[in-house]
């Protein structure tokens, strides 16, 4: 276990000094912020001197050595937009994007998984082909036109909910929350849903097809030979088995969630990390920019980590694996 959690931090390492590279690389050729923060009209000394107390004059090994050093440390400079440290912004933008993230994963595994189960099992209702046929529409329509579809619907013509904003928001020290107020989960509710529909039905269509092939499997069979009731192989051992793999596609839809909740955020002007980094985008801000995909990589590692550890656990078969590769 030791030896492999040492090489998957290894790997973690490696990953994140490379996303940190390609940020950066890539970030040095969005735009020029010197000419961002000035206008047009600044004379070259003017240029000059912002650049070098932003130290934009230095080599490029230099500002990227300076850019690790500060980003292990949790900082990664000043916006080159606001004037405020990034890691502030960042903090302040966090709670937003991490609580509809996490309503919209719990939406999308309690509503996925007993809709991917019931299709399984009941292949030929028409309950079956109704949920079916809303997975693809799930899995075909993009979510900003979902999220617009939702608004049109539930806030324009019903108005049972608010199009945009995060609602009452309450202080628990530096973070940030909605949940504990009514109207913040009024406000939660639009752009949760539009997040976790594409994943819902993602979630609902693999819960289907591991379902089916599970229960194809001997061990069924058996199961069946020996007298167990239809719940009892349901439920005990087939919808057991099924979501060892749904484990770890669920564990890296959560970081999606986070990395992809730029559109939903724009869509319902949601004040989350996804929304600074459009704002990031559109003032060519490279310390925001860079320091959100490093960010986003981190998570992403961090869960991949954790469902590698789970699958580990959860597996014997690596285990035993594992032992007679060190033998």
């Amino acid at each position: 276990m030791l030896a492999f959690i040492l090489r998957r931090l290894a790997q973690a390492v490696v990953v994140m000094v490379t996303v940190a590279f390609v940020a950066f690389m890539l970030f040095q050729f969005v735009g020029d912020p010197v000419v961002i923060l000035l206008g047009q009209d600044a004379t070259p000394e003017q240029i000059a001197e912002l650049r070098a107390s932003l130290g934009l004059d230095q080599p490029f090994v230099v500002q990227f050595w300076h850019f690790l050093l500060n980003a292990a440390q949790g900082e990664f400079g000043l916006s080159l937009r606001q004037g405020a440290k990034v890691s502030r912004l960042i903090a302040e933008r966090f709670p937003a994007t991490f609580e509809l993230a996490l309503v919209a994963a719990v939406i999308a595994l309690l509503v996925g998984i007993p809709m991917g189960v019931y299709a399984a099992l009941r292949r030929g209702s028409f309950l079956s082909q109704v949920f079916m046929t809303l997975s693809l529409l799930g899995v075909s329509l993009p979510t900003f036109l979902i999220g617009i579809l939702l608004i049109l619907i539930f806030s324009v013509t019903l108005g049972w909910f608010p199009s945009y904003g995060r609602g009452e928001v309450t202080q628990l020290g530096w973070w940030s929350t909605g949940l504990l107020s009514p109207r913040g989960w009024h406000h939660l509710v639009l752009p949760a849903v539009t997040l976790a529909i594409f994943q819902l039905t993602l979630i609902m269509r693999l819960v289907r097809a591991e379902m089916l092939e599970v229960l194809r499997t001997d061990y069924i069979k058996f199961a069946r030979a020996r007298g167990l009731t239809d719940r009892a192989i349901h439920f005990g051992h087939a919808l057991k088995n099924t979501l060892v793999p749904v484990m770890t596609i669920t564990g890296l839809q959560i970081g999606g969630l986070i990395a992809f909740a730029i559109i939903t955020e724009t869509v319902f002007q949601w004040p989350g990390m996804g929304l600074l980094f459009i704002q990031a985008v559109t003032f060519a801000d490279i310390p925001v920019m860079a320091a959100y995909l490093c960010l986003i990589a981190l998570i992403f590692v961090v869960i991949n980590l954790v469902v590698d550890l789970l699958y580990f656990a959860v597996d014997p078969r690596l285990r035993v694996s594992g032992r007679a590769a060190g033998h």
